[in-house]
């Protein structure tokens, strides 16, 4: 049978399958406490943004940094936690409440006083004119609760290996959440080596328990609490204009109300369970292929009730400067804002299949190649096809560089139309681009330093490697981002 003599350069199977017994010596699965810090920065752009029903800044940064710990029991058995948080603005999320008073202000109560959701802002970077009251725009971002949050999680793992290590069993637990969102879940799975470890196969299962915690467009839920009354609570002095510009009777039928009356999620869980089997096989000495297949059911509220849908056959109705009417899609647009006709709505239940494989192959001390493919389809249409290769080149013996490319395609699900294009007789419907046609490109660099002998010593621990990244991504829709990543590996003595 070929000896793997290359595994760690070619993504290993397992690394914990990878140990031998000598004797009556066995040696240990992990030798010491490993702690890996990592950061990230990512910024994007882009005009498509759903919580304003598909056009709109998408403008967003996060910063995450998080640290895992791995830690050896005893000769089998690690531990790894691993905690982290998210700390993002969003200039899209923001515009969940979209609405600000201008500077000269009319002395409404306007966005200020509404719903605990966003919040006015005396803000004059629009060019307002001559116009004074409440305006908003999906082209700039409010000032309201939404526009940062922090998103926090934590996963505990254990995994136990055989004595003869080719049986590794694991079990997982984890806990996230955010302003509107909380997740619980669970999962385990295991793996079998056979063929002197040259041939691995592995079955996982996870569940993931999630609630929302809803919020919604401000006008929506404000037409709620005021007992859909538009001359009460946020709408009281606010004037709401049709197409035409034309301050409309807000007590008569020719104005702004939400289809059907609007109404709340009825259930506001979100359930997911995993099924992921996997097979992988060492070809000869330089090359490993591995496939993989997941079916993946999702029960419950899967839409976003943040994100407003705009009906084509029903009136468009505004709040903001009526001579920004004309352009409101365009970027220019600072001062008005048209009222959501409802929030996305989508089935109840949605199957996933993705599958594909990895093909790694390596060259000679310098180089080695790593390939990925996935195809994707759902219950819901949607088809994806993921291609991916990376070049790690070793430069010197401490030094690894690896550029990257990946190219994704998908068609769009059967519930995707861009803004104001939905009929109001649909029973599902959806403009969020991230479920719209698209094709993708991400270049990468990265490079890595690895301290053979922990050199570098800080406190107890020694220093691993040192690992960074960058990545750029765009897509068809016009959507670009950059993505920063930094990692440190240490070693507890």
């Amino acid at each position: 049978m070929y000896k793997i003599i290359w595994v760690l350069l070619l993504c290993p199977l397992t690394g914990l399958a990878q140990q031998e017994n000598t004797g009556s010596y066995k040696k240990r699965v992990l030798e010491s406490t490993e702690v890996d810090i990592l950061s990230s920065y990512y910024e994007q752009t882009g005009n498509n943004a759903s919580v304003t029903g598909g056009i709109g800044t998408e403008k967003l940064t996060d910063v995450a940094p998080s640290i895992v710990v791995s830690i050896p029991l005893n000769d089998d058995d690690i531990l790894t936690v691993d905690a982290g948080i998210s700390t993002y603005t969003s200039a899209s999320s923001s515009n969940l409440n979209p609405f600000d008073l201008t500077k000269s202000g009319s002395g409404v109560s306007g966005a200020s006083g509404t719903s605990g959701v966003g919040g006015g802002d005396d803000d004059d970077d629009n060019n307002n004119g001559g116009y004074s009251g409440v305006i908003g725009s999906p082209w700039v971002a409010s000032s309201g609760a939404s526009r940062q949050d922090t998103w926090g999680g934590i996963t505990v793992a254990y995994a136990h290996s055989s004595d003869d290590r080719n049986q590794i069993w694991n079990a997982n637990a984890s806990f996230a959440t955010e302003f509107d969102y909380m997740s619980l879940g669970f999962g385990g799975g295991i793996t079998k080596l056979f063929n002197e470890k040259n041939t691995e196969v592995s079955v996982k299962g996870s569940v993931f328990l999630d609630t929302w915690l809803p919020r919604y467009p401000t006008e929506l839920d404000s037409y709620l609490e005021a007992g859909n009354n538009l001359n009460s609570g946020f709408f009281n002095g606010v004037d709401i204009l049709n197409s035409n510009g034309d301050v409309t009777n807000k007590s008569g039928t020719d104005t702004w109300r939400p289809v059907d009356g609007f109404s709340l999620i009825p259930d506001k869980k979100r359930n997911s369970f995993a099924l992921s089997v996997s097979f992988s096989q060492i070809l000869g000495k330089n090359t490993q292929m591995s496939v993989f297949a997941d079916v993946v059911n999702q029960q419950g509220w899967l839409s976003n009730p943040m994100q407003r849908v705009y009906f084509a056959d029903i009136p468009n109705y505004f709040i903001g400067d009526p001579s920004s009417i004309p352009n409101y899609t365009s970027s220019q647009n600072g001062n008005v804002f048209m009222l959501a006709d409802d929030m996305e709505r989508l089935p109840d239940n949605r199957l996933k299949f993705p599958f594909g494989f990895r093909l790694n192959h390596y060259f000679n001390e310098v180089l080695t190649v790593r390939t990925y493919y996935r195809y994707y389809f759902d219950d819901w249409g949607l088809q994806s096809h993921t291609a991916s290769i990376e070049l790690p080149i070793k430069i010197t013996q401490n030094f690894t560089l690896y550029p990257s490319y990946r190219y994704y395609t998908q068609n769009q699900i059967d519930y995707f139309a861009p803004f104001d294009t939905h009929l109001s007789n649909e029973q599902y419907y959806t403009s969020d681009f991230d479920l719209s046609t698209y094709d993708a490109h991400q270049v990468g660099f990265g490079i890595t330093y690895t301290d053979i002998f922990t050199k570098f010593r800080t406190w107890h621990f020694g220093l691993k490697s040192i690992d960074l990244k960058y990545n750029n991504y765009q897509r068809s829709t016009g959507l670009k981002a950059n993505y920063f990543g930094l990692g440190f590996k240490f070693v507890m003595d």
